[in-house]
């Protein structure tokens, strides 16, 4: 996380913590009262607050249960810490949570794979023909909050979503899977057995459509998905990495040798830390971004077109709203990453992971180099 914090030039310190239990095993109460006990136990030991360390949102968890975490902060600290809102992010947007939260990550390896994409030197790497997105084959390994949102915005770009595969199934369709729709039944049924919207459901060996021809792999679901095994099969140009740590060392060193290349994790799915952070900005000024702007933009918006001889415009000019600017801030971040990290990998001759790598661990170097603390 410190890497991937520092990649998106985000001023959080960088952890991971959790329980280990399954949530779709327990009921909503049980999951309510085991969170609630989390919190209390990280409040106990000084380990979660605005200031101290910003809990966010990942595998297991949803908005209600972020709700549940602030909601705990606040009967304890809230009459002293008048920032209570700011201890963890993810949450429902009436208690103190941002539009946008929700699709971010997914967005922001949307971001990331656009904008290499119109890169000629990765597309010269990877050995594509064409710059972009459109009518480019994608397989997707998990559908869940992150595949989901990366394959729609990929879908509305003009790319293909051949493969969808989950953890019980897999469903292919050659001029391109319905993403609604497939989301739709997924939610509904748990699982795609029975769906009938694909020219294939696989239930056998779902992973097995890994390896599957395609253009781009992206890996959304979780660790070690990519590994020595599958990592000689695979066929695609270039594997996007949505999930955290979804290809093994091994299976990186197969697919180097292999020509493909991996964009790694650490830049990939930084979205969603980036908008937890838009979050926690929110919380710590409490006010929305563009609430105070919106109104005199639009104005400005429509005296400058009517100085310019324009009129009648007024119905269509409006200032930003907050998804606006959490799209818009999130749109500026990952681009720059990522352009700073691949021209750090032509320019060194570097695979894109340790290029990343090499950028995270300068930029870290210098902060307490310019502290004064040796490293």
């Amino acid at each position: 996380m410190t890497f991937k914090l520092a990649i998106a030039d985000v001023p959080f310190g960088g952890a991971k913590g959790g329980i280990r239990i399954d949530p779709r095993e327990l009921s909503n109460a049980e999951l309510e009262r085991v969170t609630r006990r989390y919190t209390l136990e990280l409040i106990k030991k000084g380990f979660i607050g605005p200031q101290v360390d910003c809990l966010g949102p990942d595998m297991g968890t949803n908005e209600q249960v972020m709700t549940w975490i602030k909601d705990t902060y606040q009967n304890v600290k809230g009459e002293t810490d008048i920032n209570y809102e700011g201890c963890c992010t993810g949450k429902h947007i009436t208690h103190g949570g941002i539009a946008g939260r929700t699709e971010s990550t997914g967005l922001g390896v949307y971001y990331a794979i656009r904008e290499l994409l119109n890169i000629p030197s990765f597309i010269k790497k990877v050995g594509d023909s064409t710059l972009g997105i459109k009518d480019k084959d994608f397989i997707v390994q998990g559908f869940g909050n992150v595949g989901y949102w990366a394959a729609k915005f990929i879908h509305r770009d003009g790319g293909k979503i051949t493969h969808i595969i989950e953890r019980d199934s897999a469903i292919s369709k050659a001029d391109g899977i319905d993403i609604e729709h497939a989301k739709a039944y997924l939610t509904k049924n748990g699982s795609f057995h029975g769906y009938t919207g694909a020219d294939v459901v696989e239930v056998e060996n779902p992973l097995n459509f890994m390896e599957k021809e395609c253009d781009y792999l992206i890996p959304a679901a979780t660790e070690k998905s990519i590994n020595k095994a599958n990592a000689p099969n695979l066929k695609c140009k270039a594997v996007f990495e949505g999930a955290n740590g979804p290809t093994t060392i091994g299976a990186e060193e197969i697919l180097l040798e292999r020509g493909i290349v991996c964009a790694p994790d650490l830049l990939v799915n930084g979205g969603g830390v980036t908008c937890s952070y838009f979050e926690w900005l929110k919380n710590i000024d409490h006010v929305s971004p563009g609430k105070l702007t919106k109104k005199f933009d639009e104005k400005s918006q429509i005296k400058m077109l009517n100085l310019m001889g324009y009129s009648g415009f007024d119905n269509d000019v409006k200032g930003a709203d907050e998804i606006d600017i959490v799209y818009s801030a999130l749109d500026e971040i990952m681009t720059g990453a990522v352009h700073q990290n691949w021209d750090l990998a032509v320019e060194k001759d570097l695979n894109f992971r340790d290029a990343c790598l090499v950028n995270a661990i300068n930029k870290v170097y210098s902060h307490y180099q310019k502290s004064g603390i040796s490293l």
